[in-house]
């Protein structure tokens, strides 16, 4: 299956558009990810612990949108939007949102 962010793929014609597919995935950040993190605010440079989270977050929403749009019978999934959140008492939790039109190439 074709994932990506453009309206089109080029040199592939668009048959048949089946409609708009999304997908959620709400991650929680423990309480030892965010004490480390907190250091790492404090002495500087990035956190890698949060990056992981967040590409964890990422991967698993792109999994369940290309799960989702093959059960609509696409092949491939264009115009891709990924939208991130915190939520959660004190954004203790990461939402990640994928949206996409589900279409046959």
């Amino acid at each position: 299956m074709l994932l990506t962010t453009t309206n089109n793929i080029e040199g592939k014609p668009i048959q048949e558009y089946l409609g708009i597919v999304t997908a959620e995935t709400i991650i929680g950040a423990n309480i030892f990810k965010d004490i480390f993190a907190g250091i790492r605010d404090i002495v500087g440079g990035r956190s890698g612990t949060y990056e992981r989270v967040i590409e964890e977050a990422r991967t698993n929403a792109l999994r369940e949108l290309e799960m989702r749009a093959q059960q609509m019978g696409a092949n491939a999934v264009v115009g891709i939007d990924l939208d991130f959140e915190t939520v959660g008492s004190g954004g203790s939790m990461l939402m990640v949102v994928a949206t996409g039109t589900a279409v046959r190439i």
